[in-house]
């Protein structure tokens, strides 16, 4: 049977007032938000020390008066056994005659403390902090000590259970990334590819049909001055990283790609995209960010279109790549991106898939330059050599390529799901227990 309880009741705060000596180091600690621990904040000496202090000790419940109400409590660890806080922060002695303190830390890391908090916490907008008396007089209700016993072996049991599944999702999320890769390397090294190729011997070869591009360009534009451009030489030489079939044939970004087109916003609103905009676990744009034209960001420059990938050149965001769909075309990127337009002989998605393959993004990363903001030259991508098949090859690389990418994608759908699976499971324990009590409590008071 459940019982009515003051925090006051199980909760005892407790000050051990320390007298500090000037030429003696100290550590001080810091409780950080969000369920973060506790941790050193800084080492000083006595004499720097202007406040009071207070001593913790190893497994002391500590709080922070001004951010408990946002998360900011836990445990004294070992290493900062016997360091020193100000009386901004509080910490408790916890009589388990009323709660066991093992169930009393765990339903800490839930809601159920948060919510004490937030209701003990008062003041103005920028001094809300935690109120003596508004804290220690809740009431809150309490299953009995065997019930208590029960419910903490249900917990423990349930974590063990919890920490071996996320373990396990670890493991298998890792395991997922690596056959992407593992698919994407076979696929831009024509491994993936290689029962189809003896089966279409006859499908033009990849520089052939680059020339033909190239040849039907210039007669578009004849009469027009052309800078003249470099013909396609077949794969005939082991300079580069690994060898291609002979039907493939290597380019380099200048060859790759169609010249990138500076482009300011215009009208009154505009499509912006940056590195918040991309989910790198997908490689693919979320949404853009809609803002007024006149509030357009100084690197707002670069033209998208439907079909191109934009590739991140800085760091730490390299590898933040994004497939752009057509109805992101009137969209402006960020300098930040590299807008990689495949050319006519190029299968926009095989270029995508391409570009997240290790190879390419590995490979880029060695260009790397600058300290304070690292970056990659445009001039670095452009010189880079990327494997190309003939574009019927392109397009069956990218079937095969999808089937993967939907298994996997389906692979880390179910590993959320079972981590969403984990947290509802917890959560259904605490109301098991404690949800119950408030209904008794509201018939009681009915």
């Amino acid at each position: 049977m459940a019982k009515e309880y003051l925090i006051s009741d199980f909760l005892k705060r407790i000050k051990r007032p320390f007298i500090l000596e000037d030429d003696t180091e100290y550590k001080l600690v810091t409780v950080k938000m969000n369920h973060k621990g506790v941790t050193l904040r800084e080492i000083k000496k006595g004499f720097d020390i202007k406040s009071n202090m207070f001593l913790v000790n190893e497994g002391d419940f500590i709080l922070s008066g001004i951010d408990a109400r946002n998360g900011a409590f836990g445990i004294i660890p070992e290493e900062l056994d016997g360091a020193i806080v100000t009386n901004d922060f509080w910490y408790f002695e916890i009589d388990e005659n009323i709660i066991l303190k093992e169930l009393f830390l765990e339903l800490t890391a839930t809601n159920w403390f948060d919510e004490i908090c937030k209701k003990g916490s008062d003041g103005t907008t920028q001094r809300i902090r935690l109120q003596k008396d508004k804290f220690f007089n809740q009431t809150v209700w309490l299953p009995e000590k065997d019930e208590q016993h029960i419910t903490l072996l249900k917990i423990q049991n349930i974590k063990s259970k919890l920490s071996k599944l996320s373990f396990e999702n670890l493991k298998q999320n890792q395991l997922t990334i690596a056959l992407k890769q593992s698919i994407l390397h076979e696929a831009i090294q024509g491994k993936l590819t290689t029962e189809w190729r003896k089966q279409n011997p006859n499908v033009q070869a990849a520089f052939e049909s680059i020339e033909q591009s190239k040849l039907a360009k210039e007669k578009l534009i004849k009469g027009k001055k052309l800078k003249k451009e470099k013909r396609m030489q077949p794969n005939l030489e082991s300079k580069f990283p690994f060898e291609l079939p002979k039907s493939w044939v290597w380019c380099s970004g200048h060859e790759l790609f169609m010249p990138m087109e500076s482009k300011r916003p215009v009208g009154e609103v505009f499509g912006y995209i940056d590195i918040a905009s991309i989910d790198n676990k997908t490689h693919t744009l979320i949404e853009p960010r809609y803002i007024p034209v006149a509030e357009a960001p100084s690197r707002a420059s670069r033209k998208v279109y439907g079909g191109s990938t934009l590739f991140s050149l800085v760091r730490p965001y390299l590898g933040n790549i994004a497939f752009i769909e057509d109805k992101y075309s009137d969209c402006i990127a960020s300098t930040g991106f590299f807008v990689c337009t495949p050319r006519d002989f190029i299968i926009p998605k095989y270029l995508h898939y391409l570009l997240i393959s290790n190879y390419v993004v590995q490979g880029l990363n060695s260009f790397m330059k600058g300290v304070n903001s690292p970056s990659i030259n445009t001039d670095d991508i452009l010189n880079f050599s990327f494997p190309v098949p003939p574009r019927e090859e392109q397009q069956k690389i990218v079937e095969k390529v999808e089937v993967v990418m939907k298994k996997c994608q389906n692979l880390s759908r179910e590993i959320i799901i079972l981590n969403n699976y984990g947290k509802t499971l917890m959560k259904a324990m605490f109301n098991e227990t404690f949800e119950t009590n408030k209904i008794i409590e509201n018939e009681i008071n009915n």
